[in-house]
């Protein structure tokens, strides 16, 4: 059995980055935006089932998924969203399931943005949250991706708050300061832990 350290963290928290730092440390990295992307590829059935319910409107013209305007069709529409929702989430669970357990090293990293508000906290052995205040995640998500404060703030509204993110953590990962060096000395640290931990279990089973 893989031990799975479940990695979340409110848009502009720096996941991205403490993953990165995980990765260089030799640990397997699975991430549900990347499986995610993968399940709507050219020739997956998942694509194919989007572009029979959404129509052509929702496809490039080389034949893949226009994710903008798939975003815009179900932005507004609840029952259209839970459709797409109902679809992809079993699938994109299935894969995730898969990759822990074909994970070869001491442990392995879940990186799920969100990770609370689909109830998927029981897929880990343990929760890492980076945390970031309110503030600072408006101002680098502004700064990343060139968009409005406004749209900024109603994806954050969307997601979990930050207080539910922490009481879901086992651990918990400040990423207010731009300190680099620190954050690898906290990410150094909870590795030792989490390969104690993995040990641990195995000695168990």
């Amino acid at each position: 059995m893989s031990y799975v350290v479940g990695l979340t963290g409110g848009i502009g928290s720096g996941k991205s980055t403490v993953a990165e730092l995980f990765a260089e440390l030799g640990v397997d990295i699975i991430d549900a935006d990347i499986i995610a992307r993968e399940i709507v590829e050219p020739g997956q059935p998942a694509l194919a089932a989007i572009a029979a319910h959404f129509g052509p409107g929702v496809m490039t013209a080389s034949g893949h998924l226009d994710r903008r305007a798939l975003r815009e069709r179900v932005f507004n529409l609840p029952q259209e969203k839970a459709w797409l929702n109902a679809l992809l989430h079993p699938i994109i669970r299935e894969r995730m399931v898969a990759a822990c357990a074909a994970s070869v090293s001491p442990y392995c990293l879940l990186v799920v943005p969100l990770l609370v508000e689909n109830n998927l906290t029981s897929l880990c052995q343990r929760v890492l949250v980076v945390d970031v205040s309110p503030d600072i995640q408006l101002q680098r998500t502004v700064k990343r991706d060139s968009s409005s404060e406004a749209q900024i703030r109603a994806i954050m509204a969307a997601q979990a708050s930050r207080e539910q993110r922490l009481a879901a953590a086992d651990d918990i990962i400040n990423n207010n300061s731009p300190d680099k060096a620190g954050l690898q000395r906290e990410v150094a640290r909870l590795h030792r832990h989490y390969v104690g931990l993995a040990q641990e279990l195995k000695g168990k089973g």
